[in-house]
């Protein structure tokens, strides 16, 4: 009879097992996270989450457009005032391209708008009498951090799911934005590659009576309280987006709408695209400074903007030319506006696998596997040249696949390319390892006492755990650094070592114990 004691590292061996199957297989454990948000879900018998490789989808790395000066010294004076200040240095640079911000160690002024150099900022902060110690190629640290949470929000914001933002480093210090999404290329990139600041601009005849002029940024995007998805407009009506305004914001656009004629009595007619110069007062909605919809205002609303009954249920619609459009500027709206472009031209990748590739993928993927297990199971086999040495070293092996398998699908860990690779690399690691256990304990002749047996195995077992640390140590840089697929590799690598060293191993020492020894 087996003794539980003796043999208690297989006994906990096929716990984690089968807790590991049930993870796999389990209905109740598919619907997962990753811990960068949902990974693409398998639609096979797995809860196994699958990356852009094997899922199919799209890639885009790309840096974010800017400059910044560290180290700018501008003492107690108001944020906003020296935001202002450097953004007049540029010609067609607004407030919302310049961002100070003050800190004890290095206060930074970062411009986010294309085509300006790091000579243009120097130039701009010499001019407004601002010192300051560098001026480098790239945001901050928090701006980077902003346009991951934005991007993140237009992806789940779209439907995208399984889509994943995050931010990206090289070992030189680059910064990238990487975004995966499983949708064709230039969907994704219509997606990310608009900034979204949305703002409603009033156009009107001018007070002097000589042309129209614009009242700008009567709303903003920080302005809505609340924002519907697109809708479909009725009948002839254009798609829209309904939207409610902030109580404090409230008055002040209700006062703008009726000084400017769009609330007159009878309501508005705006043919602002097609006759500027004669169109009644109109309502601009901008996307990025470009006019996306132009309306006048109906009556009714009119004259409860009027009569001030507007205030108490401050609600209007936001009208666009189709409803593509009327969903992006949903998304613009409930995602916020990103703090600065993705550089898609210069240094920007992209990539698109089809979700029929992504298939390919897997199947070659599996077919990889199954070949690396074959070609190992036999080499073993001819070296020792005893089945009951050679099998549970193979199922050994494969057993710490299984683990981080499961492991994978507790935490949703999307399962690409990389990760395949840490696996085989799993395989040819461990066993190595269980090599070096045979061979030690088989290596000088009889080894049927259980003593002999353990001294043997207690010397292997040092050698291993040596590797071991060797192969964590080595690999750490590239799990903690965000450097794309080579993280996900290394995490696997160092996982499937540590499953090996506390678990696997010790229990393959169990098992070739109780074949090789007697009871004594």
């Amino acid at each position: 009879m087996v003794s539980v004691r003796d043999n208690w590292r297989v006994f906990l061996l096929v716990l984690v097992l089968l807790g590991s199957t049930f993870a796999l297989f389990s209905p109740t454990m598919s619907g997962s996270d990753g811990p960068s948000g949902p990974g693409q879900a398998s639609d096979g018998p797995t809860n196994l989450r699958f990356g852009l490789e094997l899922s199919g989808g799209t890639r885009i790395r790309a840096p974010l457009v800017g400059v910044t000066a560290e180290g700018v010294q501008f003492g107690d004076e108001n944020i906003t005032a020296v935001e202002r200040n450097v953004a007049d240095q540029f010609d067609g640079i607004t407030v919302t391209d310049v961002t100070a911000r003050r800190s004890a160690n290095a206060s930074t002024v970062e411009v986010t708008a294309e085509n300006v150099t790091t000579d243009d900022l120097a130039s701009a902060l010499d001019a407004t009498g601002y010192q300051y110690e560098s001026v480098r190629e790239g945001v901050t640290e928090p701006t980077r951090q902003q346009t991951v949470e934005v991007l993140q929000a237009k992806v789940n914001e779209a439907g995208l799911s399984g889509g994943t933002v995050q931010s990206v480093s090289t070992a030189q210090g680059q910064y990238f934005i990487l975004i995966e999404a499983p949708e064709e290329r230039q969907a994704v990139i219509d997606l990310v590659n608009s900034r979204g600041t949305v703002r409603v601009d009033i156009y009107h005849p001018a007070e002097n009576g000589s042309g129209y002029t614009t009242r700008e940024a009567v709303l903003e995007q920080g302005d809505f309280q609340s924002i519907s998805t697109a809708q479909q407009g009725e009948g002839n009506q254009p798609p829209f987006v309904r939207v409610s305004i902030k109580e404090n914001v409230a008055p002040q656009f209700q006062r703008a709408v009726v000084e400017t004629g769009v609330a007159q009595p009878g309501g508005t007619s705006c043919s602002y695209r097609e006759n500027p110069d004669t169109t009644d007062p109109c309502l601009l909605t901008k996307v990025d400074g470009e006019v996306v919809y132009a309306a006048g205002m109906e009556a009714s609303l009119a004259q409860s903007m009027r009569s001030g009954q507007w205030l108490n249920d401050p609600t209007f619609i936001l009208p666009a030319d189709n409803y593509s459009a009327a969903q992006q500027l949903a998304i613009d709206l409930r995602a916020g506006a990103l703090p600065a472009q993705l550089d898609l031209e210069e240094e920007g990748t992209s990539s698109y696998v089809s979700p029929s590739q992504g298939a390919s993928f897997k199947v070659d993927s599996l077919i990889t596997g199954v070949i690396a297990v074959l070609a190992v199971s036999v080499v073993v086999f001819l070296r020792y040249g005893r089945v009951e040495v050679a099998v549970p070293m193979i199922l050994t092996a494969l057993s710490e696949v299984v683990v981080l398998l499961g492991f994978a699908s507790v935490i949703g860990y999307p399962i690409d390319l990389a990760v395949i690779a840490g696996f085989v690399a799993v395989i040819g690691t461990g066993v190595d390892d269980l090599i070096i256990i045979a061979d030690e304990v088989m290596s000088e002749g009889d080894v049927s006492s259980r003593r002999v047996f353990q001294s043997r195995f207690r010397k292997a077992f040092w050698v291993i755990g040596a590797a071991a640390a060797t192969t964590i140590i080595a690999m750490s840089p590239l799990a903690v650094l965000s450097l794309g697929d080579l993280r996900g590799f290394a995490i696997f690598t160092i996982l499937g070592v540590i499953v090996g060293v506390l678990l696997t191993r010790p229990a393959y020492g169990d098992i070739l114990r109780g074949l090789l020894t007697e009871s004594r």
